[in-house]
């Protein structure tokens, strides 16, 4: 088994298609064809089972998977250290929809004034995909908000957020100056997609209150949800930095819920087996400054509400 081995079986399960990983590879599809079979053929096993047209991986190819993308990536880190590959090459960033709205960018920032020669690649989409991505080394490390749930990813804590109840103005439930769980149980909600780090959070939430979550409307945008709310169809839970300036122009108005703060931690997050890079220990010490500093700068919270009354 030589690495071309190894990298050509990775990119055959990445795309589930001899064609596909071929078209990747820069390679012709009999070259790949033949590679496959010839690592097949050494170990006499079977790697994808050809049923038809379509390649499934087999027990022996999911098994190889990990180990494979460990070795290839043990490669890339030699090969990056040769070349100074910490100074001059690429680090490939994740976050979550909030934090890659109001977070990435500062820590972007900062990390380009201290390694301007550095190519940083972000990628902001919702939790599961972030997650998904680091298994697969496709990304360095990331910032996820709420929950992270495969056990083979190291989670830091490193900052905190709310989630916020907004409604449209004339809604009847407007009339409290507070409310409790047991309020929202008739409400229509308007949530992000199955996956995100939000409604995942939202879903834990709503359990630990033995309450169902089944939202009339999902969306991968914050935006429509809030304009959603605005047309009266319905309320709905969001970060604070993602409905402030909605909340400042009335577009929607927001209560607190008395009895559930919707507080949530956000972690850095990097595969236990990935090797962090200068680059990327600067990063998350960034990101660790930032949030502090962020933390130092936030206003007092608000004053409490005694009851859910009218």
């Amino acid at each position: 088994m030589t690495l071309r081995h190894i990298k050509i079986f990775i990119e055959i399960y990445r795309s589930g298609s001899v064609t596909q990983a071929a078209k990747q590879l820069h390679m012709t599809q009999p070259a790949v064809t033949r590679a496959l079979k010839e690592l097949e053929n050494y170990y006499g096993i079977c790697l994808f089972e050809r049923i038809g047209r379509r390649l499934s991986v087999s027990p022996a190819g999911q098994a190889l998977y990990p180990q494979a993308l460990h070795i290839a990536d043990t490669f890339d880190q030699l090969e990056k250290g040769l070349q100074n590959w910490d100074t001059f090459g690429v680090l490939r960033v994740g976050a979550s929809i909030t934090l890659g709205n109001f977070f990435l960018p500062e820590a972007a920032l900062a990390l380009r004034a201290l390694r301007p020669n550095l190519k940083l690649h972000a990628t902001i989409s919702n939790g599961a995909s972030i997650e998904q991505a680091l298994c697969e080394n496709l990304l360095d490390v990331a910032m996820i908000e709420g929950r992270v749930t495969q056990a083979q990813l190291v989670r830091e804590p490193f900052a905190q957020d709310q989630l916020v109840l907004i409604l449209p103005p004339d809604h009847p439930l407007c009339a409290y100056e507070a409310l409790r769980m047991e309020q929202l149980s008739a409400c229509d909600f308007l949530l992000r997609e199955p996956g995100s780090a939000g409604r995942t959070f939202l879903e834990h939430v709503f359990a630990a209150h033995a309450m169902t979550l089944q939202p009339v409307w999902e969306s991968a945008s914050t935006q429509a949800l809030v304009k959603a709310v605005h047309a009266g169809l319905g309320v709905s839970l969001l970060p604070r930095q993602l409905v402030q300036a909605d909340l400042a122009a009335k577009t929607v108005v927001s209560r607190p819920v008395l009895d559930e703060p919707f507080a949530r931690t956000h972690f850095l997050v990097w595969h236990k087996d990935k090797f962090l890079t200068g680059s990327a220990q600067i990063f998350l010490r960034l990101c660790r400054e930032l949030a502090a500093k962020s933390e130092q700068n936030a206003a007092p919270a608000g004053n409490k509400i005694p009851d859910g009354r009218r």
